[in-house]
């Protein structure tokens, strides 16, 4: 990639934008040689990690970076038997403790499957844990030793307090008993011994040895001879501490040689990381996009906008480049935007070949190319000034040496600063040359010769960039198509300059230069008009696909709510078929205990059972069923074919009792009935058959008791004479009848109802715990 390309882009001030971001030394570091890469499977995983991070991002997670600087001399210095001081050591265990917080972030992601090249990444980092707890657990923040980082230091920090509170104690005693002899009575420090503030005249009295004089040389620092063999004794411990200090930094320091290359890895990685998460912040930053990546030349950016110009004040614009043609001319009056141009399909391309993100809309498309060429005169930029023809040419001399089919080439003003007529000739020969080449080139001018090279050939797009008569500004919108009108005579007039001026210039304009002003003022208003209908186009396709959304939802949605309607129904249909087949069979194995008294033979028991396991319940109504309307109108006799709610069981009408109640056979069983249980069918048939048909689900289960309380004496004994027929069905062998004590009128009742019954053994009233005289216990 040419080095100078990448300052006349100013790419260098994009990776400023990106070093910010970082959160360490070494990302930081990292970050600012970043250099675009040329591999296009490279530039595929920078992209992909770029992306996972700001996936991360948008997670509303952020990786737990914090301050990392490089180790790299303490850790090269450890291997060569150099012994590390607190700082070092507190660096490298900051550095394990980040990496090991990055790996259990990542691994408590439940996004793991979205973020692969950064789990992959984070999966290698080294635990070290055991190295960073060895070494905060005897060094603490501030560098300091804690006092159980060894036995021995602890054992010498006690003796040192131990000699320290000696030599104070008899240091205070002297400062009570001869302080007028004291220029102060306090106790101090002097070489790392504590002394005593002494007057000068009182030396002698004193006595001891001076370590230290006041300014004006009328105090002493003194340590009395009483001291003296406490204070060599606490210098004894001093240097056995700073011996013991050095011993455990050398063992630390040993560790952290045999694990090297392991913390060299992770210092790398971290680093990796933070340079990753840092593209992805400066992406969020820019509203950017992922692009995607080719081989042959291709770009097609929607909405590209220069990264280093704010939002509130860049254009964006449309750059299509290498499918139909593979050059581009862009003609426009200065201060337009031209180079504005140049320079962000430029920068588009380094950002991507250095994994970063471009401020652009989705789907964009950028081609990775071996190498870059720019040839920019800004006069605005103090860095650079190659306005000059000589310094344009120099440099495009070098270009022309290098550039083949994998160039992207920009030229700024391609052939200025020379005469108009020869500097556009030479201008359209540079162009063939790099066009034969195969290379992309993209360049503007000022020449109006070039106005209609475009036209001539098939592999070059005229372009320019709008400017408005009106407010005498430019748009620095890019139309693509069309090249630039000189705009002199409208900007004349708008500005005041007489008509008739005006006129007379036109009138020398040569018969070419009118038509080419009037053929580029036609393609305007073309392109204008087109504008404006594709506008209108892209408004009704986005309600048109709005709408198609819509609709796709609302069917998606009715089919899923069918779907779990048919699931629902067949689900219910199997378990109405599984429970009718399970009570069938009960009622079946009822029936088998009363055969003797039937006498039904046992083919036909083999024959009934056979279509009982062929039945299907009914799910829905069946079209020639009675209406509930005509069923109550019907008046019911002896004989009618019915159907109990309750039992959901159909049987015969043999006995009316009284206009509300019947006695009806259900199968071998006769039932007592209320009226309002019973729905009509018609008319019992004049013999009887063995088979039993319709058998469908108990709708609610008959519980093991009966609470009668409350009720009249009528309707408790319906309702007890109903139980004790499902009870029986149900094949329970004990019941419980709740009938309170009262006035004993429903309890009388239920005993004249045992009594009466066939289907109880025995009965008794409830136990202590059970109910007492209350409550009838009842065995079937």
């Amino acid at each position: 990639m040419n080095e100078r390309t990448l300052q006349v882009l100013e790419f260098d001030k994009v990776i400023s934008l990106l070093a910010e971001k970082t959160a360490t030394t070494v990302g930081r570091e990292l970050a600012n040689r970043t250099y675009p890469a040329t591999d296009i499977d490279t530039i595929h995983r920078l992209q992909a990690e770029t992306d996972e991070a700001v996936h991360i991002i948008r997670l509303n997670k952020s990786l737990p970076l914090a301050y990392v600087t490089n180790i790299t001399e303490h850790v090269e210095r450890s291997k060569i038997g150099g012994v590390l001081d607190t700082e070092a050591c507190l660096q490298i265990a900051q550095m394990i403790y980040v990496g090991r917080n990055i790996k259990i972030f990542i691994e408590q992601l439940e996004e793991l499957d979205e973020i692969p090249h950064i789990n992959e990444i984070v999966a290698s980092l080294f635990s070290l844990r055991h190295l960073e707890k060895d070494i905060k657990d005897k060094i603490d923040e501030h560098g300091n030793f804690f006092d159980d980082a060894s036995r021995n230091l602890r054992s010498i920090r006690s003796a040192i307090r131990t000699y320290e509170s000696r030599v104070r104690e008899r240091l205070q005693q002297i400062t009570k008993t001869k302080s007028k002899m004291l220029s102060d009575a306090i106790v101090t420090i002097r070489n790392n011994r504590y002394v005593l503030p002494v007057k000068h005249e009182y030396r002698s009295a004193i006595g001891g040895i001076v370590h230290d004089q006041s300014s004006s040389g009328q105090t002493l620092f003194m340590e009395p001879r009483a001291v003296i063999q406490i204070n060599n004794a606490l210098q004894q411990e001093f240097i056995k501490e700073k011996q013991e200090k050095e011993r455990i930094l050398r063992l630390l320091t040993e560790q952290i040689a045999i694990h090297a290359s392991e913390i060299l890895h992770n210092l790398n990685t971290i680093a990796n990381i933070d340079f990753i998460n840092a593209r992805a912040k400066l992406a969020v930053e820019m509203k950017a996009a992922k692009p995607s990546l080719n081989n042959e030349g291709i770009i097609d950016v929607k909405q590209a906008r220069h990264p280093l110009i704010p939002t509130s004040e860049v254009v964006a614009n449309d750059i299509a480049l290498g499918e139909d043609y593979t050059a581009i001319v862009i003609t426009g009056p200065n201060t337009g935007g031209k180079t504005v141009t140049l320079k962000t399909l430029g920068l588009l391309t380094l950002m991507a070949q250095s994994g970063m993100q471009v401020p652009a809309l989705d789907g964009c498309r950028l081609a990775v190319f071996q190498k870059v060429f720019a040839d920019i005169g800004d006069e605005q930029s103090i860095e650079q000034n190659l306005s000059t023809f000589s310094s344009h040419m120099t440099n495009i001399v070098d270009i022309m040496k290098q550039v083949d089919e994998q160039s992207l080439v920009l030229f700024d003003e391609i052939g200025a600063g020379t005469d108009p007529q020869e500097g556009a000739a030479l201008a359209m020969a540079l162009l063939d040359e790099v066009i034969e080449k195969e290379a992309r080139i993209v360049a503007t001018t000022h020449y109006p010769e070039l106005k209609a090279y475009g036209y001539n050939r098939e592999s070059v797009m005229n372009a320019s960039v709008e400017f408005d008569v009106e407010t005498l500004r430019p748009t620095y919108r890019l139309m693509m198509g069309v090249p630039g009108r000189s705009n002199a005579f409208e900007i004349s007039s708008r500005l005041g300059l007489s008509d008739d001026i005006i006129e007379q210039a036109k009138s020398y304009l040569g018969l070419d230069s009118k038509n080419v002003e009037n053929m580029i003022s036609a393609l305007e208003e073309t392109r204008k008009a087109a504008e404006d209908k594709l506008a209108a186009a892209n408004t009704l396709m986005e309600e048109s696909s709005s709408l198609h959304r819509e609709l796709e939802q609302k069917w998606t949605a009715f089919e899923e709510k069918r779907n779990a309607l048919y699931k629902k129904a067949e689900e219910k249909a199997e378990k109405a078929l599984q429970q009718a087949r399970e009570e069938a069979e009960i009622i079946v194995s009822e029936v088998r205990k009363m055969k003797d008294q039937t006498m039904w033979k046992e083919h036909e028991w083999i024959e009934a059972r056979k279509l009982l396991e062929e039945a299907q319940p009914e799910l829905v109504e069946e079209k020639g069923s009675k209406t509930k309307t005509e069923e109550l109108a019907h008046e019911l006799s002896v004989g009618d074919e019915i159907k109990h709610t309750s039992l959901q069981q159909t049987g015969e009408i043999i006995e009316k009792k009284n206009d509300n109640e019947f006695i009806i056979q259900v199968g071998p069983m006769r039932v007592t009935a209320h009226k309002k249980d019973l729905q009509y069918i018609g008319k019992a048939k004049s013999e009887p058959e063995t088979t039993f048909t319709n058998v469908v689900k108990t709708k609610t289960p008959v519980k093991s008791e009966i609470d009668l309380r409350g009720k009249r004496y009528e309707e408790a004994m319906y309702e007890l004479e109903n139980y004790m027929d499902r009870a029986v069905m149900e094949n329970y062998s004990r019941v419980t009848i709740i009938h309170g004590r009262g006035t004993g009128a429903l309890r009388k009742g239920v005993e004249s109802f045992i009594e009466r019954s066939p289907y109880i053994k025995s009965s008794r009233f409830g136990g202590e715990g059970e109910g007492g005289s209350g409550v009838t216990i009842v065995e079937l």
